[in-house]
């Protein structure tokens, strides 16, 4: 049996560039400063340093620093953590997107889309496989930032999932790009959709505003936040969700195709 509510914690920092001590004494201050119930707490993209193209100096083995802190959080909150952060593996580099959870298991999926602008396609090795983690009951489509731009990637096929989790660092001169896909994935997919950015300026002087924000499976705004560093909170209802699939079964008629 799971349970008819998923609470999200959304952690919306100031990512302080490429120092890893700082970030993750920022994020035990504002995990530890969250009274509400967490199922799960999301962190943005390469939490750890801001969005770095130099995995060479910043990279951490599976075993490193960061992911065991991410153990020792989840243990301490008793929740899941997630978020994306340089990791290398056999002899490559990845943005991986890591699902901790409290009893030590740790599942990943590795960002599928590279930013070609910012060339994180010479730096980084793609992913190839989806990742949908489950708690509770509930399922949830691991995503990371540049992923939004492609639908097919994220395309709920019948009811594979219940909730999209994008983790970004995604800048203010595209903010209008990323309210408008977050809230049509939620409307195609007839899901909710959590997206967590940050806010700031990172090392190469580009500005966030955050705008971290939480839809409903009609595209409904449920919760958004500009410029502030924030920890906040959203519980999401199954039988919304429930409600919506039943009376409106868009999902039936989508057409059927696999991701080779």
């Amino acid at each position: 049996m799971g349970s008819e509510q998923l609470h999200i914690t959304l952690i919306q920092p100031d990512i302080v560039w490429e120092n890893k001590a700082a970030n993750l004494q920022q994020y035990e201050e504002m995990i530890g400063g969250v009274k509400t119930p967490k199922h799960v707490v999301a962190l943005p993209e390469m939490f750890s340093t801001g969005f770095s193209m130099a995995p060479e100096r910043l990279a951490e083995p599976m075993e490193g620093e960061t992911v065991t802190w991410m153990a020792d959080m989840a243990s301490k909150y008793r929740c899941i953590l997630t978020g994306s952060l340089i990791i290398e593996e056999d002899g490559k580099y990845y943005n991986r997107m890591l699902w901790v959870q409290p009893d030590g298991r740790v599942g990943f999926y590795d960002k599928r889309h590279l930013f070609g602008y910012a060339h994180e396609d010479k730096h980084y090795t793609k992913g190839e496989t989806r990742l949908i983690a489950q708690v509770n009951g509930w399922r949830i489509n691991l995503m990371v930032c540049y992923d939004l731009r492609f639908p097919v990637w994220a395309r709920n096929q019948g009811e594979e999932y219940d909730v999209l989790l994008y983790v970004a660092n995604w800048p203010e001169a595209r903010s209008l790009a990323w309210r408008t896909l977050l809230q049509a994935r939620a409307i195609e997919n007839q899901c909710y959709v959590v997206g967590v950015n940050r806010v700031g300026k990172d090392g190469k002087d580009i500005v966030y505003t955050g705008e971290s924000s939480v839809f409903g499976p009609l595209g409904e705004k449920i919760w958004q936040q500009a410029n502030d560093a924030v920890a906040h909170t959203v519980t999401l209802e199954k039988g919304e969700l429930q409600q919506v699939r039943t009376k409106l079964p868009f999902l039936n008629d989508a057409d059927k195709f696999l991701l080779l």
